[in-house]
């Protein structure tokens, strides 16, 4: 009995410690959502500004002479697969690599340590991507997109829903394809409408990167926060539950001493 007694007192030391580590780890999250959410809202803006400007270039009958609008092909696939830097974050980052495995045969640049360690490549950390980093990729991936290293360029990334849901799905960056209609009429371009699209692609593939960059920073948090809440009340179950029988076992022992005692003193 005493070697029970002894057991559940360690399972209940290890669960209460593990108990104090889930709520740091989650208020360690919620401090960073609020300020990832920020930065989440401006890339956003961002990105949709930038949409907007190139879809509107894509309208031109001119812009069809583009490297970037260029449709044949599509068999070479790049992949930039943005996940997090680390793990106990629910189904994040296993929803983001299920995303990416569904093209096996596609190079994968990778942003954030569990990508990298997933699918290989240079180590860089999603928390601490910086927009000089955003932008050195977008060059070289524009350069070799425009270049025919590859046909088709996708990220894969993960948007934020809301605190209890976040969406993995991959987002087709490169070629632009064919906009029906006119939507640019009026507008005049210096020095004329190919260089600008040429430059504006740049950009655009940048503003995309940074976007799932903050985006995914923010529903990692997210979704860190949840894990722990949840993991923190299967812990405070299970704390009570090991509580209730650590006193059944100790109140038995002491019934069978003080019976055997009793039983002794009767001889």
């Amino acid at each position: 009995m005493s070697a029970d007694i002894k057991s559940l007192r360690s399972s209940i030391r290890s669960v209460d410690s593990m108990l104090h580590l889930t709520s740091a780890m989650g208020l360690v999250a919620s401090s960073k959502i609020y300020r990832a959410s920020e930065e989440m809202i401006k890339a956003r803006q961002y990105a949709e500004t930038l949409k907007i400007m190139t879809a509107t270039l894509a309208s031109c009958p001119e812009c069809q002479r583009s490297p970037y609008m260029r449709t044949e092909g599509e068999e070479r696939t790049r992949l930039v697969v943005i996940a997090g830097d680390r793990g106990l974050c629910g189904g994040y980052n296993s929803n983001v690599f299920k995303a990416a495995e569904e093209f096996p045969e596609a190079e994968k640049l990778c942003i954030g340590k569990r990508a990298c360690e997933r699918f290989g490549g240079e180590l860089t950390l999603c928390g601490g991507y910086t927009c000089e980093q955003g932008h050195e990729l977008a060059v070289k991936l524009c350069e070799d997109f425009a270049g025919g290293k590859f046909d088709r360029l996708g990220l894969v990334s993960t948007e934020y829903v809301s605190m209890m849901t976040q969406t993995a799905s991959v987002k087709w960056l490169l070629p632009f394809e064919k906009a029906e209609g006119s939507r640019a009429g009026g507008i005049e371009f210096e020095p004329d409408e190919v260089s600008v699209m040429n430059a504006a692609v740049v950009e655009y593939v940048y503003g995309m990167i940074m976007w799932g960059v903050r985006e995914g920073f923010a529903s990692e948090n997210a979704a860190r926060r949840m894990a722990m809440d949840n993991a923190g009340r299967n812990a405070r179950e299970m704390l009570d539950d090991l509580r209730l029988t650590y006193n059944r076992a100790r109140q038995g022992a002491i019934t069978q001493e003080i019976t055997e005692i009793v039983a002794g003193s009767g001889r």
